[in-house]
């Protein structure tokens, strides 16, 4: 199980989906991982996944640490959950009433948007820490200082310290609201392992072939057991739902959306970039053209797909919001949004986003990527995304 490339030899053995359910088990003192319905659809991508991180990822010694961690807090997770599941059936009869997802190609304003949405007390995203540390059930009166916050915390400065300036250009904190991409990881049906890993044979899989409904069934009972000790209107994010509006309004009709969008062109390098930082947490060998080529293939994708289950749909079933508009004023955006929510935007949550705001400008990432990095043809690229700009009246953004 030892294949040879320049560094160390990395052993595949880790990556048995045996072994590591055994462990996971083992970790939790339980071994019912659910069925929903599903039966155990996770583990097609859990030997998917695995497969790929032991003969296609390429991984650094430290890279098969960091994948096995992964892999282990998604399957004890999901064990933990099933067992309070069990203990409390209850936990099932929670509703999930009009949650508010916002979509949208990544690096197009998706986080600033979610993260001033959070500041209004009466939404309820779900927090980073929760998400990686679900079990024991979060509580009102310890919600600000559990002690899995500092534990989160120091997880997201390590990376820090992998690669520096990380954090800058991908903000991540315990306390701010995270993706569904990090809940999918339960089924082993997520972005979240094709962005951090070179995993060709899994990406292709995700986009093409693999039935996403086991995942959104596990993302709502993930979302009970966290609002069964701290509830609220839920309030979501992550442009993996862009691939799958369908099956996100199968399992949440009554999901109220926001899409933004900004020039796609722009969008491609800078996730080339973000996937780039993000591979050489775990990887001494990336390749920034094979992750431009990958990014270009799922948003093209992602864009065609959208646009075509929008086609049946009504024409108000959506918030559009351009990121050039959002970024220009992004308090006109909200008013609209929350009109649109048909909302109330009271003063004093204004002024939590504002002072927010303040303390988080953000730099719209720029310097950090350029377009001759992906070597991707510009104008291929322009003339495949031309009917999804024209549509929205999404303007080009000058190529960086």
């Amino acid at each position: 199980g030892h294949r040879r490339r320049c560094g160390p030899l990395v052993s595949t053995d880790r990556f048995d989906p045996d072994a590591l359910v055994a462990q996971a088990c083992e970790t939790a003192g339980c071994n019912d991982f659910g069925d929903f319905g599903y039966g155990a659809s996770w583990r097609d991508g859990l030997g998917l996944l695995t497969e790929g991180l032991a003969h296609q990822a390429r991984l650094s010694a430290l890279g098969v640490e960091i994948a096995c961690g992964d892999i282990l807090r998604a399957l004890v997770n999901r064990l933990q959950i099933v067992a309070h599941r069990t203990a409390h059936p209850e936990v099932a009869d929670g509703r999930i009433t009009r949650p508010i997802v916002i979509v949208g190609q990544p690096r197009t304003g998706t986080t600033i948007l979610y993260d001033l949405l959070a500041q209004d007390p009466d939404l309820r995203p779900p927090l980073t820490w929760e998400v990686d540390y679900p079990c024991p059930v979060p509580q009102p009166e310890t919600y600000h200082d559990d002690p899995r916050i500092a534990q989160t915390q120091a997880t997201l400065e390590a990376s820090e310290l992998i690669i520096p300036g990380f954090l800058k250009f991908h903000p991540m904190g315990a306390l701010v609201g995270q993706e569904c991409v990090r809940i999918f990881a339960g089924e082993f049906t997520s972005m979240i392992f094709s962005v951090q890993y070179r995993l060709p044979d899994y990406y292709r899989w995700l986009l093409y072939q693999a039935d996403h409904a086991p995942a959104y069934r596990f993302h709502r009972i993930f979302l009970q057991h966290l609002q069964s000790g701290v509830p609220g209107q839920w309030l979501l994010k992550s442009p993996a739902h862009l691939w799958q509006l369908d099956t996100l309004l199968a399992e949440y009709p009554d999901a109220l959306i926001v899409q933004t969008h900004r020039d796609p062109v722009n969008v491609i390098s800078s996730i080339t970039a973000l996937t780039g930082l993000l591979r050489r947490m775990a990887s001494d060998d990336v390749d920034l053209a094979e992750c431009a080529a990958q990014s270009y293939e799922e948003i093209t994708v992602g864009l065609e797909r959208s646009m075509s289950v929008r086609d049946k749909l009504p024409g108000d079933r959506v918030i559009d919001v351009l990121f050039a508009d959002f970024m220009r004023d992004p308090f006109a955006t909200i008013a609209t949004v929350y009109d649109r929510l048909g909302r109330d935007l009271r003063p004093e949550t204004e002024q939590r986003m504002r002072d927010f705001l303040a303390d988080n400008p953000g730099d719209g990432g720029g310097g950090r990527y350029t377009w001759a990095d992906t070597g991707l043809d510009a104008g291929e690229v322009r003339e495949r995304v031309r009917g999804y700009q024209e549509r929205y009246g999404v303007p080009s953004e000058e190529i960086r």
